[in-house]
């Protein structure tokens, strides 16, 4: 039996780390998390949201910007999130409208897609 989701991974390019955390910590507000000492030394940070974490990842090659692959917050107050994005000059890209949801998408500093999701 699946209990629920225990972490998602994204990742970000080799050496990006302080940006990622400028971006993750500073900008969205995530808390940062230690990584279990025998993971410390493979790059990357790991983050808590909410009962959640999310786990960035280093690894280059990849063309994020080409992926629909992403992260949805839940959010409470969408309107905040958008006018504190369009302040960091985050462009926002709107949602295909699902029924009882007003959301937006946006890619972060990396090129990996995110989504805000506000239940209405």
């Amino acid at each position: 039996m699946i209990l629920g989701i225990h972490h998602v991974q994204l990742t970000i390019p080799v050496g990006k780390e302080e940006e990622g955390r400028d971006f993750y910590c500073k900008v969205l507000g995530l808390k940062e998390k230690e990584k279990p000492k025998s993971l410390q030394g493979r790059g990357g940070f790991w983050l808590q949201a909410g009962p959640h974490e999310i786990h960035v990842g280093t690894e280059d090659g990849m063309d994020r910007a080409k992926t629909k692959a992403h992260l949805a917050y839940q959010v409470d107050d969408l309107k905040y999130w958008r006018d504190k994005l369009q302040e960091h000059k985050i462009e926002m890209i709107e949602s295909i409208p699902i029924e009882g949801y007003d959301r937006f998408e946006f890619r972060d500093p990396f090129g990996n897609r995110v989504e805000m999701i506000q239940a209405i």
